[in-house]
């Protein structure tokens, strides 16, 4: 009867082990991809001309973007109060340029939302269209009426390469501005592209609220897609992943808080591996309180 019990606790114990290290290695993979998630080394930094003075720590770009402000005006990051500060922004005038790598490659995955691969965080926000109090408090719930204030009026170049060698141009014709469209939302997911569909008019008379609404769970920011890459001669390559990111400034200026890849739905089969790890951690846990 020994031999049969142990035989009996093998027979159970192995399969619910097994899924146990599933469930365990899958929770390693997502805490390595939120490390991932944001760029991990800045390799050039060149400020330009008419770059904002005091703004050239060039780590400022580097880790997740800011969801708070410190200082005299600090509090969380949202639309109406983007970050400001000399340590949350690195500034890029006409003729610079900022290049990171990311330690985890940026992937260009079928799952991803719109099919957007990475977002870029500026400082722009929200224009408050409020009447405001003699204290300069806004009366009433905060509003907007869509456009902002302190946005990048220029142009900028946005390459992409796998080696840090041989670089990539993403279309000037679908790429959009930086530091622009649309405001961080300190309080949403870094790794949630805006959607693609959405129009600035839309936010045009709406609260704080509403506008988080809108934003559906997203941090904001202007979001890109490496199926826009193209090669020397103007023509689209298949890049499936890139580590390195640069920014070249052709016009104006664009103040930067960060940067973040964006975060895949798992696949499917991800989805039958995670619910099966959890089943047998039940399994496991089941049988080890009847277990002497």
């Amino acid at each position: 009867m020994h031999t049969e019990r142990n035989s009996t606790v093998r027979a159970v114990g192995i399969p619910a082990w097994g899924s146990f290290a599933v469930g365990m290695i899958l929770a390693s993979n997502a805490a390595l991809s939120l490390q991932a998630q944001y760029p991990s080394t800045v390799v050039e930094y060149q400020s330009g001309t008419g770059y904002t003075p005091g703004y050239t720590n060039a780590t400022a770009a580097i880790g997740s973007p800011s969801r708070i402000t410190t200082g005299d005006f600090g509090g969380p990051v949202d639309p109406f109060a983007p970050p400001y500060t000399q340590a949350q922004l690195v500034s890029i005038g006409t003729g610079g340029s900022l290049t990171l790598r990311w330690d985890s490659a940026l992937k260009n995955a079928i799952g991803n939302p719109d099919g957007l691969d990475f977002t870029v965080f500026g400082s722009t926000g929200f224009l408050m269209t409020n009447d405001f109090d003699a204290n300069w408090s806004p009366i009433g719930a905060p509003a907007t009426d869509g456009s902002l204030f302190n946005p990048n009026s220029g142009t900028q170049k946005i390459s992409v390469s796998s080696d840090g060698k041989t670089w990539y141009v993403l279309d000037p014709a679908k790429a959009p501005k930086l530091d622009h469209y649309y405001p961080t939302d300190g309080s949403g997911d870094f790794g949630i592209p805006m959607s693609a569909s959405l129009k600035p008019i839309e936010f045009s008379g709406k609260t704080l609220e509403q506008m988080r609404a809108l934003y559906r769970g997203s941090a904001g920011g202007t979001s890109f897609d490496l199926a826009w890459a193209l090669d020397a001669n103007g023509k689209p390559v298949n890049l499936t992943e890139a580590s390195y990111l640069r920014i070249e400034v052709l016009s104006g200026k664009a103040d930067i808080d960060g940067f973040s890849s964006v975060t895949t739905v798992p696949e499917p089969t991800t989805w039958s591996l995670m619910a099966s790890a959890m089943a047998g951690i039940v399994v496991w846990h089941r049988m080890s309180r009847k277990q002497p």
